[in-house]
């Protein structure tokens, strides 16, 4: 009988069936026909998960996101941008990729950003000479950057259910208690940075012989962004980094206390200050935040009771034995990991891979002797890859749609900056100093 209504939950999954439902019901039904514990568990994790002081972030930062969003600070960050990097080779592409990872380190949301700020960078891209093909790969590929940066929610979410894994299982307790959210931060910002560094080396590259043409058109045009005009337009909000990140690791603020901050000076900043969101879409965008935040904390609370179940089941531990007796080094699997990762990037969105997988997966990468934070920057970067990855990355139907080409252009244009985000997250997968150099 069990074998059976697992079989139709899988159907009902393929079917389209809420996610949360198939996990609640497959939690449900291994609690029912198993002695591990009871369906009660169910119940009692989301009373541990709602016990979670960080939890309080999500929803926070992900309002500050979508009111970020919803204004015209999307603008005033690229023109401060351009002003800041105009001189360099490859200005605008440069513009493009710091943009799109700011964004998305507050939102949370690749797909936002593509949204967002594609109707502002796509066009300046093709103004400013970059074919059509690169401009279309820069800014589907730049709407995945950003996830590896403070305030991401990503990286909030994993140490969530890191810790929630760690008050679980029994002998590696102490080593996952200690992926707090404040190391995650510090640990993504030089794998992120390398990310970015290596597309930007790229763009320079390949549009290297019409770049000084560029600039002379650029020095020439009388729209140009000067730099004082945009320090001064985008004034309000510069000192969104600082709130976050200096109020954390000055110990001014814990990471909750940084998301209420945050989300309360966008707020005044925003609606009260600048005055370009009307109270009335106000409540629109309360719903529509909200919504996001409660579908992934009802996957993340019945996720927690199948990860409850697993551990009493010592399901973990019975896949890294089959996994150690097949893969004979740390090496090895570190290389099946990416290969697994990207495919599932491919098909499932971040957060519900983080729960889903992060407690089977995170034991067995401690039997493999790797670091918790290090593991999850590999996972947040290959992820971030699986949303352009064909054939079903998610950001390459949003980009399709928003600039309306065909998808089979879209998989042709993003194949370069592909091969090179590959090319990172292996360099970050095999020099793990690189997120842990600066962790206590």
């Amino acid at each position: 009988m069990a074998i059976l209504l697992g079989i139709v939950l899988v159907l009902l999954a393929l079917f389209g069936a809420p996610l949360f439902v198939v996990i609640a019901a497959g939690a449900l039904l291994n609690f029912a026909f198993d002695e591990f514990g009871s369906p009660v568990s169910v119940a009692e994790s989301f009373y541990t998960l709602a016990e979670t002081p960080i939890l309080l972030a999500i929803p926070l930062f992900t309002f500050a996101g979508y009111i970020l969003s919803e204004s015209n600070a999307p603008k005033r960050l690229v023109n401060l941008s351009d002003a800041l990097l105009g001189k360099l080779p490859g200005s605008f592409a440069i513009v493009t990729l710091v943009a799109c990872a700011f964004f998305t380190a507050f939102t949370g949301a690749t797909g936002i950003t593509i949204v967002a700020l594609g109707a502002l960078l796509y066009p300046a891209l093709r103004d400013s000479g970059y074919k059509e093909n690169f401009s279309l790969g820069l800014v589907t590929t730049g709407g995945s950057l950003g996830l590896l940066f403070a305030p991401s929610l990503p990286l909030i979410l994993y140490g969530i259910v890191t810790q929630q894994v760690g008050r679980s299982y029994y002998d590696k307790a102490d080593v996952i208690a200690e992926t707090s959210i404040d190391n995650l931060f510090i640990a993504g910002i030089l794998p992120g940075v390398l990310m970015i560094a290596m597309l930007a080396v790229y763009c320079w590259w390949v549009n290297r012989d019409s770049i000084k043409e560029n600039l002379k058109n650029r020095k020439s045009n009388s729209k140009q962004v000067k730099f004082a005009a945009a320090l001064k337009d985008a004034i309000w909000e510069m000192p969104l980094p600082l709130i976050v990140l200096g109020g954390i690791y000055s110990g001014y603020f814990a990471v909750s206390e940084a998301a209420a901050v945050t989300a309360l000076y966008v707020f005044v900043v925003e609606v009260l200050i600048l005055r370009e969101i009307p109270f009335k879409n106000l409540m629109g965008l309360v719903r529509e935040s909200m919504v996001m935040v409660g579908g992934i904390l009802i996957i993340l609370g019945v996720s927690l009771a199948s990860t409850n179940f697993l551990i009493d089941a010592e399901i973990p531990n019975q896949l890294f034995d089959w996994i150690n007796a097949r893969v004979d080094s740390q090496l090895s699997f570190l290389l099946l990991l990416n290969i697994f990762l990207l495919i599932l990037g491919a098909f499932l969105d971040i957060f519900s891979a983080i729960v889903l997988i992060i407690p089977l997966l995170l034991p067995v990468a401690l039997g493999f002797d790797i670091h918790p934070i290090h593991l999850g920057i590999i996972f947040l970067a290959n992820m971030q890859i699986g949303y352009m990855t064909p054939p079903v990355g998610l950001n390459l139907f949003i980009a399709s749609y928003r600039f309306d080409r065909p998808i089979m252009q879209l998989y042709k244009a993003t194949l370069p900056f592909l091969l090179i985000l590959l090319l990172s997250v292996l360099i970050i997968t095999y020099w793990p100093s690189l997120s842990l150099v600066f962790i206590k």
